[in-house]
């Protein structure tokens, strides 16, 4: 068998050592009670964008999915197999969150990968195809003039999110909560460098920084 990875195991020891003596008596009620979380986070795979490290929150406060570019498919009910689509479900008819992030971020390799047009990793060319999503039939998605390749790239990772929360109205468990109230949709982005999160002001169809606002 191959060794389990060190700092792994020293950060299991540092945890159990540290932090879960104060939080204990959280982790048996969640065993006892479940889970009930507020938010659900849609966010990317990318390992320096952990939500829960970003909103600094204890266990049990998010329920996460995250995959490829945080992207959320179009609602297709049809016979393959949907995770985005499964933890939606389970997050609004069985949790019933109250809010649903999207959290997009700068340096995104899933968007860098789509611009880039790059050849297939594999075979199956399974970024490829999961990219797909990202645009809409006969849609173009190209650097406009006078736009810098870093300023093209931004403007589709938070178009990602855009398109994210749009296709979010296209399940109709989501949508009939967010239309009664009863949950709100959100856009975030974060600035991975900086470690700046923006806010999606959905009136002005902007990201505002939290730090200027504060």
């Amino acid at each position: 068998m191959t060794a389990f990875p060190k700092h792994l195991l020293e950060g299991y020891h540092a945890f159990a050592t540290q932090r879960l003596p104060a939080e204990q008596n959280r982790y048996r009620e969640l065993s006892v009670k479940g889970q009930f979380p507020e938010v659900m986070v849609i966010g990317c795979c990318d390992s320096r964008v952990a939500p829960e490290t970003i909103f600094d929150v204890g266990p049990g406060e998010l329920f996460v999915v995250r995959n490829i570019a945080n992207l959320v498919p179009v609602y297709q009910p049809d016979g393959n197999a949907h995770g985005v689509s499964a933890a939606l479900e389970y997050a609004v008819k069985v949790l019933k969150v109250k809010h649903i992030v999207v959290l997009g971020h700068a340096q995104c390799g899933g968007i860098r990968a789509f611009v880039d047009k790059i050849e297939p990793l594999t075979p199956g060319d399974f970024i490829g195809k999961w990219m797909q999503m990202f645009i809409k039939p006969g849609e173009v998605v190209e650097q406009r003039d006078r736009e810098t390749m870093a300023q093209f790239v931004e403007r589709i990772e938070k178009a990602a999110v855009f398109r994210s929360l749009e296709n979010l109205m296209t399940f109709p468990f989501v949508r009939k909560a967010a239309e009664s109230g009863e949950m709100q949709l959100h856009g975030a982005y974060f600035g991975v460098a900086e470690g700046t999160l923006f806010v999606l002001d959905q009136a002005a169809k902007e990201f505002r920084s939290v730090r200027d606002a504060a």
